[in-house]
């Protein structure tokens, strides 16, 4: 097999799509998620906090196993993948979406939340405006760059997944076999040049979501943001 074949173009296409659905519903659930639990001080709150931040500290095969038994057959994932004639959610492309944002939610919802935290309180009392109002048209946009290193942060570690995605998807070729999966595959075959270029391609890429990341800080140094 070339390093550049057919199945590996198509084994890109799907991790970029992978990681950029993964990032949409990210944003889409964590923003509001982060502005709760930045306001919120119950012990609910803190209970969803632990719970959020738990991927950090789990291994990735026993974070997919948990899930893999949540999405299979006899899990919520299998009644839900009943209303359009399926058995199960694991093994399917929707499977290791959910795996991935599970994976990458504390990435993107802590610094949010944080950035919330340090905005403080002070927009509402000085308004005395509702919080949906407040939210919409004063912290989010002074924590907009945020969400955008929050976003790079949870493509970038998508496009990194593996632990997660092989416990809940396995290695479908077209279906769920990420890009990162052909480095244990090569060395594993001791294709060593094929694995160096996968692997060199996924380093620089990091360097570049890095440096991008230190771009908008320094960007935000500036602006005195």
């Amino acid at each position: 097999m070339e390093v550049f074949s057919a199945e590996i173009s198509q084994s890109v296409a799907l991790t970029i799509e992978l990681a950029s659905v993964t990032t949409v519903i990210l944003l889409v659930i964590g923003v509001p998620l982060a502005w709760w639990l930045a306001r919120s001080k119950t012990l609910l709150s803190d209970a969803v906090t632990t719970m959020i931040a738990l991927p950090l500290v789990l291994p990735p095969t026993a974070l997919g196993f948990c899930v893999l038994v949540l999405l299979g057959p006899n899990g919520p994932g299998g009644v839900l993948a009943s209303f359009w004639g399926e058995r199960t959610l694991a093994f399917t492309f929707a499977g290791i979406v959910i795996g991935s944002v599970l994976s990458a939610l504390p990435l993107v919802v802590q610094p949010i939340r944080s950035a919330f935290i340090a905005i403080g309180e002070r927009p509402l009392e000085t308004t005395g405006a509702f919080r949906v109002y407040v939210f919409t048209t004063i912290s989010a946009p002074l924590a907009r760059l945020e969400f955008v290193k929050a976003a790079v942060v949870g493509f970038s570690h998508t496009i990194g997944t593996f632990g997660v995605v092989m416990m809940i998807g396995g290695n479908i070729p077209g279906r769920t076999k990420v890009l990162s999966a052909y480095v244990v595959e090569y060395v594993q075959a001791s294709r060593w040049r094929e694995a160096s270029v996968i692997a060199g391609g996924m380093v620089m890429f990091a360097f570049a979501a890095v440096f991008t990341l230190a771009f908008i800080d320094r960007y935000c140094a500036r602006r005195g943001a």
